[in-house]
Order: C-alpha cells, then sequence, then structure tokens
C-alpha cells in the first residue's frame, strides 16, 4: 500500500472521529435552531415567561398588597390608584388579577409534572411488556379514566375528600396522565426493538435498567412537548372549575373572578369580567402558540 493512500485512510478515520462530529447535529441543537426562527413560538415563549415572572414575583411578595385587601372605592373605573378599577366591595381588580396568575402557574405546574411522570412511567411500563397482563391492566384504566366525563369525575372526588384544596390538582391528574401514557406508549413499542436495547439485554442489563436508563431517555422531546399541552390543559381546567365552585376554594383564580363578575354585568360594571378574561386568553393563546412551536422543533421528521 503506497504512503498516499495510506494518508488518506488515515485522514479519513480522523475526520469520523467522535470528538470531528458537530454538537449543532443533536436533535436538541438542530430543534433549538428551529425554534429560535419560528417568530410565533418566540412570541408565545416571551409571554408565558412575562406571565411566569408575575407569578415568581408574587410568590416571593414583591406585589404589595393582597388580593383580599378592600377599601372604600366602591365598583370605581381605572384610575392611576386603581389600574384596572375595583369590585363591587372595593378590592383592587388588577391586585386580584396578578395573584390569579400565581395560582393558574401553580395548578398548571404541579398537574403538568405529575401527571407527566405518572404517564411516562405507566407509558413505558406498558409499552415494554405490550400483550401482557401488565399492558392489559394499565390499558384497561386508561379506558375506564377516559369513558368518564372530566367534570364528573372531578366533583365526584371534590365529594370524596370533602373540600380537600387538593381535590381539583388530584382529579387533574388523575385523568391527563392517560393522554401522555398512550404516546409514550406506542413510542416504547417502538424503541423496544432497537438494536442498542437488544445490545443491553444481550450483556444481561436488567428490564428496569432498559426501560428507564436507555429507553426512557428517548422520549424526552416527547415528554416536554406533552407537559405543555398539560400545563394549558391544567389551567383552563382550573378555570372552569373554579367558576363552577369545584376549584379554588380559600383564593382567587381567574375563573373565580369571572364567576363573581355576574353581579358586575348586570350593574354595568366590566372591569372584573374583562380583566380575567384578558389576562387568561392571552396566556392560554401564547402558550398554544409556543407548544405548537416546540412540537415541530422536536419532531425528528421535521427536524433536519
Amino acid at each position: 500500500m503506497s504512503n498516499n493512500v495510506a494518508n488518506e485512510i488515515k485522514q479519513d478515520l480522523t475526520n469520523f472521529s467522535p470528538e470531528n462530529f458537530s454538537k449543532g447535529d443533536s436533535l436538541w441543537n438542530k430543534a433549538w435552531y428551529k425554534f429560535k426562527r419560528d417568530a410565533m413560538g418566540k412570541t408565545g415563549a416571551t409571554i408565558v415567561f412575562i406571565y411566569l415572572i408575575i407569578a415568581i414575583g408574587v410568590w416571593f411578595s414583591f406585589w404589595g398588597g393582597t388580593w383580599s385587601d378592600t377599601s372604600d372605592d366602591l365598583w370605581v373605573g381605572p384610575s392611576l390608584q386603581h389600574w384596572f378599577g375595583t369590585n363591587v366591595i372595593g378590592q383592587d381588580v388588577l391586585t386580584r388579577v396578578i395573584y390569579s396568575t400565581k395560582v393558574a402557574f401553580e395548578v398548571g405546574f404541579i398537574v403538568a409534572v405529575l401527571s407527566t411522570v405518572l404517564g411516562a412511567v405507566l407509558g413505558a411500563l406498558s409499552g415494554y411488556y405490550s400483550g401482557t397482563w401488565i399492558d392489559s391492566l394499565i390499558l384497561w384504566m386508561m379506558g375506564v379514566l377516559d369513558s368518564i366525563p372530566f367534570y364528573l369525575f372531578v366533583a365526584a372526588v371534590a365529594f370524596a375528600l370533602k373540600g380537600n384544596a387538593f381535590a381539583m390538582h388530584i382529579a387533574m391528574i388523575s385523568t391527563f396522565w392517560t393522554g401522555t401514557s398512550r404516546v409514550i406508549r406506542g413510542e416504547v413499542i417502538k424503541l423496544k426493538s432497537q438494536e442498542f436495547v437488544e445490545a443491553a439485554r444481550s450483556i444481561g442489563v436488567t428490564e428496569n435498567k432498559i426501560i428507564f436508563k436507555h429507553i426512557m431517555p428517548n422520549t424526552s422531546h416527547i415528554l416536554l412537548v406533552q407537559s405543555t399541552i398539560a400545563f394549558v390543559a391544567a389551567i383552563k381546567s382550573e378555570v372552569i372549575l373554579s367558576f363552577l365552585g369545584l376549584g379554588v376554594k380559600d383564593g382567587v383564580s381567574w375563573g373565580l373572578m369571572i364567576s363573581e363578575s355576574t353581579q358586575d354585568l348586570l350593574a354595568g360594571h366590566f372591569n372584573n369580567f374583562a380583566s380575567s378574561s384578558i389576562f387568561l386568553f392571552i396566556l392560554v393563546i401564547a402558550f398554544n402558540m409556543f407548544s405548537d412551536a416546540m412540537q415541530d422543533a422536536l419532531d425528528p421528521k421535521k427536524v433536519s
């Protein structure tokens, strides 16, 4: 073999070394690059971030006053003292809207995280043991929960827990996990036949490690999208449940504000209703834009 041929082969092997692979070739870097080029997605993410800052500010008491403070200014319009006016008992509408933002993020975060984790674990077990009694049991549970009307189920849970502050959270987590579980089950069924799983089995890796250490990390992009979907669904559900009297009890939320504004509207005062509705509408639209952009960016079929 001539020296030129040997040098060419050596150069080719050098070029294929791991050190020379670009980090930009990973799914996450490609997704980030695509997300940065999505104007709608970036706009949605910015709005969500602003809402998050508001919620954190309330959490750490950066916002002066509390939502329950009253004054002698009853049903007044917007002013320098009360930017969004006051309600029938003199409570500042802006303060109530701000505190409701914190409640929305608390509910959304708790429900999204726990329902996603529960759905991921059960979906992974169902997919890995597809065709067995474990899969049949999990599919049966999903079918039963999906067949029960959501708000009827929440009412039943709230009644069973007798006014427990977390009745709404428990009801939403108990139903939201099924969507994530179905998606993860299908993905795991596909992944468990891949070569890296067969290789892990061949060297004696336990099934638990295969599921949670080798297969589950490859579903992280799906879980991220599912968690954002669950987040916005939890916020919308909390508003509806609070409006119906099944949600927030000892606090304030956009749903409660809309419910309380019934008498305000009859009297010709729209501050309470308009403020809570607009804040809710903007957050839901922004989160949907953000979620859609992430779904497009993290879809392996669309990332190139």
